[in-house]
């Protein structure tokens, strides 16, 4: 139910010159990262994809900002995927009249951004361990096996 209440916006950049498998790289680095933080990790970013994804990110900070009246540096980026456009195809003469093709990959690059979620809600519970793992565990500690440097020795010495 708390996560329906958050304010959510959304800004996407169409036909972008790059490929969108090079541009999920850049974004797998900044989702569910704080807006400032994202800012940091582009302006660090040298994948020549990091530049267009910066101007979607300040694009939907900007959107939040005059049309929601959000504060741009309390926001998260929620979801930042990249999904493949049209690819413009072209081709190169080759020796002996042939040709080769070239594929010139654009993709549509969209950032959703949310407001942070308040700190005094849970996030998960953690898991606890079986009570069985938990007997085990220590009695696998009090045992720990010879190492085979230490048999050979001894069967050296011996």
């Amino acid at each position: 139910m708390a996560d329906q209440d958050l304010m959510r916006v959304r800004a996407q950049a169409k036909w972008v010159r790059t490929s969108a498998r090079k541009a999920r790289l850049v974004l797998d680095h900044i989702r569910g990262r704080s807006v400032p933080e994202a800012r940091t990790i582009l302006a660090f970013t040298s994948r020549a994809a990091a530049t267009d994804i910066e101007k979607v990110l300040r694009s939907a900070v900007a959107n939040a900002e005059a049309n929601h009246g959000l504060d741009g540096d309390e926001l998260v980026v929620e979801a930042a995927y990249a999904d493949e456009g049209p690819t413009l195809k072209r081709w190169r003469p080759r020796a002996r009249g042939r040709v080769n093709r070239i594929k010139k990959r654009t993709c549509h690059v969209t950032l959703v951004l949310a407001e942070q979620p308040p700190a005094d809600t849970p996030r998960r519970r953690a898991r606890s361990k079986p009570a069985a793992a938990e007997q085990a565990a220590p009695e696998a500690e009090a045992k720990p096996k010879a190492s085979t440097r230490r048999k050979k020795k001894e069967g050296v010495a011996a």
